[in-house]
């Protein structure tokens, strides 16, 4: 479709280039020949690419701005062995595996269209970019360095209901809320951490919500297998949308775990089904609260646990 702004300022898209930062036809391509020769690329203008499905959006609007992409797909592990994951397997062929768990391959089918899982990779939806709009289209907000989450006061319906005192964003990933219920660790270029490590709420010192160090990659996800788990998802479109609300559940021999995806900067792991009365919803997002109970509901049924919400 024909832009029709003289000055091609209707959106992030059409926006001229003037951020610095090369342009897609000018950027240079690195294939590393190890992990740990891409890690050590990283940084002072370089980017990891290892589907696209995130950062190629993100370099279109200028969001992130790079001169040398990282090659990712030669260098970071890829399939299933026994409990482990490497973080370039793509969600479609997660979605397909019986060996996994069902919470984990519900939520990789739920994620994202056909064409898309097919490219998406594990350890890149683990790092998914927030999809609040403000933040997309560059307002001056919270996680972009400002002093304020423009959400708050503006339109917020997509919004968090959990950890949104100072950024109010979702965190879209419903595979990390599957991976999260399932006690799931990483294994990166430097160090094992659990997966809750991995996210942090943001903070006037550091507005980053995830805890990667600099030229860190996710080599290998390692997942415990539960009794039983699931995930369940709300949607806006029947067909595919992002979670206005992700609930995983997963039922170990010692208890429940259950996770929330859509509903705070970063994915959420209730500690109980009754900490939802420790929700704190803007006027816009009270409706994710009812959601979430229902599901939670559901979730806890389907796994054989007590439904106490």
């Amino acid at each position: 479709m024909r832009c029709r702004s003289p000055g091609k300022k209707c959106c992030a898209r059409c926006a001229p280039r003037r951020n610095g930062g090369a342009s897609r036809s000018e950027l240079e391509l690195l294939r590393p020949e190890s992990a740990e020769a891409a890690a050590a690329a990283l940084g002072n203008g370089s980017v990891a690419l290892a589907g696209g499905t995130e950062l190629v959006p993100l370099l279109r609007d200028g969001i992130v701005r790079a001169e040398k992409l990282v090659e990712l797909r030669e260098v970071v592990p890829r399939g299933i062995d026994g409990t482990r994951i490497g973080a370039g397997t793509t969600l479609a062929e997660l979605e397909v595996d019986q060996e996994i768990p069902h919470a984990l391959r519900e939520a990789c089918s739920l994620a994202a269209s056909p064409q898309l899982r097919s490219m998406g990779t594990l350890g890149g939806n683990l790092l998914q970019a927030t999809r609040c709009w403000y933040w997309r289209l560059k307002f001056p907000c919270y996680l972009h360095g400002g002093d304020r989450c423009h959400a708050r006061a503006g339109q917020h319906r997509e919004h968090a209901i959990f950890g949104n005192e100072r950024c109010a964003s979702a965190h879209p990933s419903d595979p990390a809320a599957a991976l999260l219920a399932l006690g799931a660790r990483l294994h990166t270029t430097a160090r094992e951490l659990p997966l809750a490590e991995l996210y942090r709420l943001p903070t006037d010192d550091d507005r980053e919500v995830t805890a990667l160090e600099p030229g860190e990659l996710i080599l290998e996800v390692e997942v415990p297998r539960p009794e039983a788990s699931v995930y369940l998802k709300a949607m806006d479109r029947r067909k595919w949308s992002f979670a206005l609300v992700g609930v995983a559940a997963a039922r170990f021999s010692d208890g429940v775990r259950v996770a929330l995806a859509g509903v705070a900067p970063i994915p959420w792991e209730l500690p109980s089904a009754d900490a939802l009365e420790q929700a704190t919803p803007l006027p816009g997002t009270a409706y994710k609260v009812d959601i979430a109970r229902a599901l939670i509901r559901r979730a806890l049924e389907a796994v054989g646990a007590p439904a106490t919400t």
